[in-house]
């Protein structure tokens, strides 16, 4: 059965934060807290966001996300274990692989992953509406911050990086509006008695909403106010995961 011993860690690609360098973008953070989870011997490569076009490139890999004018979008996270001498660039795609390749310990995927992949579809297409209380708290590095600025310009059909930045009411429309989509993800803990959607115990379901609230805690000021919606399912979800946070 093949293993993460320390003499071959998976290398992890991540994006770096400006300096002091820690993670914050939500699907490294998926893969973080999936290799955590599997207790995976891994190496962080930290990589600075105008950089990861070329890094994809130097490991053979495509682009998995696309602009809306059909341009490749590159991303991270990727992974590369020597062990098998593997490389994968989506966080969905990473953590099956965990599964399949060190199937030890706990899984991931307790039911088909088709639920999976509908599940973090759906994810991701409700918690980027809260995307522009980004603006005020991204770590960006700040020798590369213009590029940086830019291509998030273009990813989220901006023409400057003003409109990125919202303040008084007009936040607080934005910051009503995110708490009544998340209404439709807090759903999914109706039947739970938590901190998780299954209960005591976490999966991957967990970790795909638990990378998007690890984004919110580090960079929108109105984080303590958003743990305590519906509940607090979601303060309760972030906090449950934080044994699978690990070190940087």
């Amino acid at each position: 059965m093949p293993s993460t011993s320390s003499s071959d860690p998976i290398l992890f690609y991540d994006i770096a934060s400006g300096p002091p360098v820690h993670p914050y973008s939500p699907n490294p953070w998926k893969t973080r807290y999936a290799l955590n989870f599997k207790g995976a011997k891994f190496i962080t490569k930290w990589v600075d966001l105008p950089d990861i076009p070329a890094t994809r490139q130097s490991l053979g890999l495509d682009a998995v996300r696309f602009y809306s004018d059909g341009e490749p979008y590159a991303t991270l996270p990727i992974i590369k274990d020597p062990s098998t001498d593997t490389i994968i660039g989506d966080s969905f795609d990473i953590a099956v692989y965990l599964d399949k390749q060190y199937p030890n310990g706990p899984l991931l995927f307790r039911y088909p992953i088709g639920l999976y992949e509908a599940f973090n579809t759906h994810i991701n297409s409700i918690f980027p509406t809260g995307a522009l209380l980004f603006s005020d708290g991204l770590p960006l590095n700040p020798a590369t911050a213009e590029q940086t600025k830019a291509k998030f310009c273009k990813q989220w059909g901006k023409s400057s990086w003003d409109e990125f930045i919202v303040r008084g009411e007009e936040r607080r429309k934005i910051l009503e509006a995110f708490q009544v989509a998340l209404g439709e993800v807090a759903k999914y803990f109706r039947f739970s008695d938590g901190p998780f959607i299954g209960g005591q115990e976490p999966d991957y379901a967990d970790i795909i909403i638990g990378g998007w609230l690890m984004t919110f805690s580090q960079v929108v000021s109105e984080w303590e106010e958003i743990r305590t919606w519906h509940s607090g399912v979601w303060g309760k979800l972030h906090d449950g995961l934080e044994p699978y946070r690990g070190t940087w």
